[in-house]
């Protein structure tokens, strides 16, 4: 049996033993993103996870001989998308003039239609009152 390992070896391991631990860690990720509803948030996220080519022998510690094999990241659960809050003026008389903006915690959750949408339905309601 040829056992694969970037370890080089040379005549003074003579009589070492090769050992291989494999460790199971729980990574988190909590992202936040501006969208005009759940669903497009939601497809936000999944379209921006985790970048894969980054999960390298970089996140681990090799010294005292120890190299890492391999790395790897699987998706295995998420909660549920969370409504944190609407981009709102702030409580300043001058807030809409000087463009000063908060997230508004209490704001209701409310569908912001893209401007495709908008088009849409003003032309259809055009088509209707002709």
């Amino acid at each position: 049996m040829d056992t694969q390992t970037d370890i080089v070896l040379v005549k003074e391991d003579l009589g070492k033993n090769l050992y291989r631990s494999k460790k199971y860690y729980t990574l988190v990720i909590e992202q936040d993103v501006l969208a005009d509803n759940k669903d497009d948030a939601d497809k936000k996220f999944s379209d921006n996870g985790i970048n894969h080519s980054n999960i390298n022998a970089e996140i681990t510690e090799e010294k005292d001989g120890v190299l890492t094999y391999m790395v790897d990241a699987n998706y295995s659960d998420s909660d549920t998308t969370e409504y944190l809050g609407k981009v709102s003026y702030t409580d300043d008389e001058y807030a809409e003039e000087n463009g000063d903006v908060e997230i508004d915690q209490h704001a209701d959750e409310v569908d912001v239609p893209d401007d495709v949408d908008v088009q849409l339905n003003l032309e259809a309601e055009q088509l209707k009152g002709k």
